[in-house]
């Protein structure tokens, strides 16, 4: 019998919204990590800077810093 193994003590059973919305909420937490994982995994471990973005074909169209090229 589990009761007589912690001393008489029985552990009250949650309710079960309260058991889902913990589920719910757990995994939200492990998917939201695994997620920052596959996007800030590299900076993390020091296998790449922050700064080191590797494609600049995004910011090719304003590489000019500020200048124009109207004279």
């Amino acid at each position: 019998m589990p009761a007589k193994s912690f001393g008489g003590f029985v552990p009250p059973k949650a309710p079960l919204r309260y058991r889902v919305l913990s589920k719910g909420l757990g995994a939200s937490m492990w998917f939201w990590m695994m997620y920052r994982m596959k996007e800030d995994g590299a900076v993390v471990f020091g296998l790449r800077h922050p700064w080191d973005h590797g494609d600049h074909s995004a910011h090719n169209e304003h590489s000019d810093h500020g200048h124009s090229d109207k004279h």
